[in-house]
């Protein structure tokens, strides 16, 4: 556990600190073996326990956004947000506001996201959810300015460079722009096979 949680989680802790680490350890492990329903039965009573530790706070918002609990998701996040003035949860954040429809949440997120300086990859992740949230808005156009800023191809794309080119590669085809579209999903489906259902839409254009 990094040093920082057991640290946080001690403080508020007090005499129990011990049983609550072993808890929020237990909690993880399920979370990343993607057993977050089992992981939030220990979450949300640790949250209760100790309503002002933020990796609690983060964790069960994470766990409630993986299996679509969108607005539970929101409330622990925006906690988060409260308790540390951090960003890197933002476009997760902008996501369960995305699932509820709420633009303008979504958008005053996007702006934080910008003015906090985060790494690119977070940027990017944040531009993904904004573009896509544009698109359900009927401002398609919007959408995909957006995403073709940054496309370019990289020597060595992340996942997050592919994550964009799927995004993008979704919209151009909803516009219409089928050529466009069948070389991002290829170019996608090159250095990641497995994303999504990247294989059957790049067959699919062919």
């Amino acid at each position: 556990m990094p040093l920082d949680v057991e640290t946080e989680i001690r403080r508020l802790g007090g005499r129990r600190a011990d049983y609550y680490l072993a808890r929020f350890t237990e909690a993880r492990d399920e979370y990343a073996a993607g057993r977050e329903r089992a992981a939030l039965r220990v979450l949300r009573q640790l949250r209760d326990a100790l309503p002002d530790a933020p990796s609690v706070r983060e964790l069960t918002g994470l766990a409630e956004y993986s299996i679509g609990n969108y607005r539970a998701a929101a409330k622990e996040l925006e906690a988060f947000v409260e308790l540390t003035d951090s960003a890197e949860d933002h476009h997760v954040l902008m996501d369960c506001y995305r699932a509820q429809k709420r633009w303008k949440r979504v958008d005053e997120l996007w702006a934080e996201l910008g003015a906090s300086s985060p790494s690119a990859e977070l940027v990017t992740e944040g531009r993904i959810v904004l573009a896509g949230s544009l698109a359900d808005r009927g401002r398609l156009d919007e959408a995909l300015e957006l995403l073709r800023r940054k496309e370019k191809p990289v020597a060595r794309p992340r996942d997050h460079h592919l994550r964009l080119w799927y995004m993008l590669a979704d919209l151009e085809e909803r516009a219409g722009n089928l050529a466009a579209a069948r070389e991002l999903f290829t170019r996608v489906r090159s250095w990641d096979p497995d994303l999504a259902d990247v294989a059957i839409r790049s067959a699919n254009l062919r």
